[in-house]
C-alpha cells in the first residue's frame, strides 16, 4: 500500500508544481484575471491541493515521524492550506470610491472568481480629505493618506488609511487603494476575513517556530548532520551566521576644478535632491556607457555639453549597443550626435524610424533607434535648461525646485526671478571667454542661493559627502573583476589539489609538507582578499543606505549587491572551517556583482515607492536573500562535485563531503525561505489586504521552496542518498531560483518584478 501511495503523492506534488509554473506563463499572455478565474480560483485547483494534502497526511501518519519539529512543520502547512481555503470560500472584499464631502453607501464587491458586482454597505462613508505627501522639495510621493468618516446608526467614527497603515472597523479592514486626478476623491479597498486570516496566521506562526526549531532540535536531522566529525567544528560558525542575520576629443571642457565646483551644486534629479555630480554621472553613463569620457570627469562632460554643445555634437561618445542599428545604417559602435542631424536629408535622420517605432514596430532595429532617440532628447533637455532644476523657492513651508526655463511663481520677488533667468547667460559668457575665476564666483553665489532658499529639502552634509564618495568609486565594477579573477584562480587551484590528493601525488613527506604550507599560504591570501572585498562592499552598502535613507534592498541592483554581500559573509564565517567556501564565495559573489554590473538593472538611487516604505519589506527581502545566498552554495558545491567526478577516479569521498556541506546550507536556506515568505505574507496583508495574491514571484518562490524541500526527504526519495544523484538534483534545482529572481523580473512581470 505504501509504495502506490508514495507514487500517487509524488505525482500530485509534481502536478501541483507544474500547474503553478504553467499558470505564471499563461498569465503573461492571457492576463491576471484569466488565471485567477480559470486556475487559482477554479474548483479543480482547490481540489488538487486538497487531494495532495489528504494524501500527504495519510503518508505522514504511516511514515510515523517521531521528530517534533517535523510534525509541527508539516502540520503548519495543513493549517496554512486550511486558512487559505476558508479565506477562499468565506472572505468578502471590495472597493468603495469616495468623493470629498459626499455620503456613499454603495461599493463594488468581488466574488471568488474576481468578478465585480455592485452592493450596499451596512453604513455610510464620507471622504473628509485626501493628501499626497511628497518628499521635501521633490515631486516624489512619500505617502498617500485618506481621512474619512463612517456613519453607522447615527454614530460617526473617524478613519484614516495610508500605505502600509490599515484601519479596522469591526471585522472589516480598510486599505488605501488609489485616488482621483483632481485629488478630491479616493478609492478605498476593504476585506472581511475574520476566520481565514487568524487561521492562516496561526499556520505561519507554527511554520516560523518549527523552521527555527528544526535547526536546533537536538534529535533532529540537522543537529545529527553537524555532529559528523569533519562538520562538527562548523556549528558555531552557522550559529554566528544566523545571529548576524573612445577617440581623441577636441571639444572644449571646463578645468577640472571649475567643473568640480559645478558638481557641488544641488539639483532635483530622479525626483530627489542630490549633487549635480550625480546628474553628471548618470548623464555620461547614459550617453557613453561609462562614467567618464576620454579622461574627462562626468562634471566636465556635463558642463561641456552645457557651454560648448556645438563642439560636443561632433564627439563620438554615443554608444550604439545593438548590432541591428549599426548594420542597417553602417555605423561604428561610437558615433557623434551630429551623425543623426543632416540638413541635406531633411534634418533629424532618425525621425521616420522613431515614428515607426511608436506606430507599433518594435523589432530590434527600431527599439535601438528609440533608445538613441531618448538619449538625444536628454541632450535637448540639457541644452534647453529644463534638466537643470537648480533653483529652490520656499513658500509657506513648501519648497519647489525650478529650472531657468520654467514658469516661475508670481510670489517670487523680481530680483530672484532675474537671478534665475539670467544666471546661465552670464555663465555661458564666462565659459566662452575662459574667465573661470568669474565663473567660480558665480557658482559660489548659486550655492549660497540654494542654501538660503532650499529649506528642509536640502540633504544633510553627511548625505552629500556619502554620495560624492559613492559617485567617485565604481564599487560593483572593481569588485566583480576582483572576485571573479580570485574565484577562477582559487577554484582551479582547489580542483587540481583535490585531484592530486586523490591520485596520491603527495606521497613524499617533504613534498607533502611544502604542499601543505603552500595551501595554507594560499588560503590566508584568499581569506584576506575576501575580507577586504567584504569591507569594501559593506562600505558601498553603507553609502547607498546613507544616501537614500532606506535599506538598500528595494530594486534588482540593490538585491544583487546584497546577495553578493551575504555570500561573502557566509564565506568568511564558514570558510575558516570549510576552506573550499572561500573559493566558491569568490565565484558566486563575483557572479552576482557581474549581473548587477552588466544586466539591465538600474543602479541609480531613487526615493522608495510609498508601498515599499515598510520595515517588513527590509526583513522580508533580507531573509529571502539570505536563503538565496545559501542555496547558491549548494549549486556551486554540486558543480564542483560533478566536475571532480569527471576528472578524478577516486572522487567519491570528496563528493560525499560536498553533499554533507550542501545539506549544512540547505536546512537554514529552507528555513530562511519559509520565514521570508511568512513575513512577506504579513506585509502583503497590511499593504494590499491579501496575504497571498498568486503573483508570479510568490508562485515561483513557493515552487523553489517545494523543490528544494524534496532534497531533505531522503527517506522518501532514497535515490538522493547517492552523491551523484543529489548533486545533479541540487544543480538543476538552482534553475528554479534563477527563474524566481531573473525570470519573473525580465520575462513574466508582475507586482514583484523589478530590475
Amino acid at each position: 500500500m505504501q509504495n502506490p501511495l508514495k507514487k500517487t503523492l509524488f505525482a500530485l506534488y509534481v502536478l501541483v508544481i507544474v500547474c503553478m509554473a504553467a499558470a505564471t506563463v499563461v498569465e503573461k499572455y492571457s492576463g491576471t484575471d484569466f488565471v485567477r478565474s480559470n486556475v487559482y480560483g477554479a474548483w479543480w485547483f482547490s481540489l488538487l491541493w486538497a487531494v495532495l494534502t489528504a494524501a500527504g497526511i495519510i503518508y505522514f501518519l504511516r511514515h510515523r515521524c517521531k521528530s517534533w519539529s517535523g510534525i509541527a512543520l508539516h502540520l503548519s502547512f495543513v493549517v496554512i492550506l486550511a486558512g487559505a481555503f476558508v479565506t477562499h470560500v468565506s472572505s468578502e472584499r471590495g472597493t468603495v470610491h469616495l468623493r470629498q464631502g459626499a455620503y456613499i453607501n454603495t461599493c463594488v464587491m468581488y466574488d471568488r472568481h474576481n468578478q465585480p458586482h455592485d452592493a450596499q454597505m451596512p453604513f455610510q462613508m464620507r471622504l473628509d480629505r485626501f493628501d499626497v505627501q511628497y518628499h521635501e522639495g521633490t515631486d516624489a510621493a512619500e505617502d498617500y493618506v485618506s481621512q474619512f468618516t463612517i456613519i453607522d446608526h447615527g454614530k460617526q467614527y473617524s478613519g484614516k488609511v495610508s500605505m502600509n497603515r490599515i484601519f479596522r472597523y469591526g471585522a472589516m479592514r480598510f486599505y488605501q487603494s488609489s485616488y482621483d486626478n483632481d485629488m478630491l476623491g479616493a478609492s478605498i479597498s476593504f476585506n472581511s476575513d475574520p476566520i481565514g486570516i487568524p487561521l492562516t496566521y496561526t499556520g505561519y506562526a507554527l511554520l516560523f517556530i518549527s523552521l527555527v526549531y528544526m535547526l536546533f532540535d537536538p534529535h533532529g536531522a540537522y543537529r545529527k548532520l553537524l555532529r559528523l566529525s569533519h562538520l562538527k567544528k562548523g556549528l558555531m560558525m552557522v550559529a554566528l551566521l544566523f545571529a548576524l542575520g573612445s577617440g581623441s576629443a577636441q571639444a572644449h571642457v571646463l578645468p577640472k576644478e571649475s567643473a568640480d565646483r559645478f558638481g557641488r551644486l544641488m539639483v532635483l534629479h530622479n525626483s530627489r535632491i542630490c549633487p549635480l555630480q550625480t546628474l553628471a554621472v548618470d548623464f555620461t553613463k547614459n550617453l557613453y556607457g561609462k562614467a567618464s569620457y576620454n579622461g574627462y570627469t562626468p562634471e566636465q562632460v556635463l558642463t561641456g555639453w552645457m557651454f560648448y554643445a556645438d563642439e560636443w555634437m561632433q564627439e563620438p561618445m554615443f554608444r550604439l549597443k545593438g548590432a541591428a542599428m549599426r548594420d542597417r545604417l553602417q555605423l561604428p559602435e561610437y558615433v557623434p550626435v551630429g551623425q543623426f542631424f543632416n540638413s541635406a536629408m531633411g534634418g533629424y535622420t532618425l525621425g521616420p524610424y522613431v515614428q515607426e517605432y511608436y506606430g507599433g514596430n518594435h523589432d530590434a532595429f527600431h527599439s535601438q533607434v528609440a533608445a538613441i532617440d531618448n538619449k538625444i532628447q536628454l541632450i535637448m533637455e540639457l541644452r534647453s535648461g529644463s534638466l537643470l532644476k537648480l533653483f529652490p523657492y520656499t513658500y509657506k513651508g513648501n519648497t519647489t525646485w525650478y529650472a531657468p526655463t520654467d514658469s516661475l511663481p508670481k510670489t517670487m520677488d523680481r530680483e530672484h526671478q532675474q537671478f534665475v533667468r539670467s544666471i546661465f547667460f552670464l555663465l555661458s559668457d564666462y565659459a566662452l571667454t575662459s574667465d573661470y575665476a568669474q565663473m567660480d564666483a558665480v557658482v559660489g553665489k548659486m550655492l549660497k542661493y540654494q542654501q538660503k532658499n532650499g529649506g528642509a529639502s536640502l540633504p544633510s552634509d553627511r548625505r552629500v559627502a556619502a554620495e560624492r564618495i559613492y559617485n567617485h568609486i565604481p564599487f560593483a565594477t572593481i569588485l566583480f573583476m576582483l572576485c571573479l579573477a580570485m574565484g577562477i584562480i582559487s577554484f582551479l587551484y582547489t580542483i587540481i589539489r583535490m585531484c592530486r590528493e586523490d591520485n596520491g601525488a603527495n606521497g613524499n613527506d617533504e613534498l607533502s609538507v611544502c604542499s601543505k604550507r603552500l595551501h595554507v599560504s594560499f588560503f590566508v591570501v584568499n581569506y584576506v582578499v575576501m575580507l577586504l572585498s567584504f569591507c569594501a562592499l559593506t562600505y558601498c552598502e553603507y553609502l547607498r543606505w546613507t544616501i537614500s535613507g532606506t535599506l538598500p534592498m528595494t530594486n534588482g541592483y540593490e538585491t544583487m549587491l546584497f546577495v553578493a554581500w551575504l555570500v561573502q559573509l557566509l564565506s568568511l564565517v564558514c570558510g575558516v572551517r570549510f576552506r573550499l567556501l572561500v573559493a566558491l564565495g569568490f565565484l558566486m559573489s563575483g557572479f552576482f556583482l557581474l549581473v548587477s554590473h552588466i544586466g539591465q538593472m538600474d543602479p541609480q538611487i531613487k526615493h522608495t515607492m510609498p508601498v515599499l516604505n515598510s520595515p517588513l519589506l527590509s526583513v522580508h527581502v533580507s531573509i529571502i536573500m539570505m536563503g538565496f545566498a545559501m542555496l547558491s552554495f549548494t549549486f556551486i558545491n554540486g558543480l564542483t562535485a560533478l566536475l571532480l567526478r569527471l576528472v578524478s577516479r577516486t572522487a567519491q569521498p570528496k563528493m560525499i563531503q560536498l553533499q554533507q556541506l550542501s545539506l549544512v546550507f540547505l536546512y537554514p536556506a529552507l528555513a530562511a525561505l519559509g520565514i521570508g515568505i511568512f513575513v512577506g505574507a504579513i506585509w502583503a496583508n497590511v499593504s494590499w489586504g491579501e496575504y497571498w495574491g498568486w503573483d508570479p514571484k510568490e508562485v515561483w518562490a513557493l515552487i523553489t521552496f517545494m523543490i528544494y524541500a524534496v532534497a531533505l526527504h531522503t527517506r522518501s526519495v532514497p535515490q538522493l542518498h547517492r552523491p551523484t544523484a543529489f548533486h545533479v538534483f541540487m544543480t538543476l534545482a538552482f534553475l528554479t531560483l534563477v527563474m524566481t529572481y531573473f525570470g519573473v523580473n525580465y520575462f513574466l512581470g508582475g507586482m514583484h518584478s523589478y530590475a
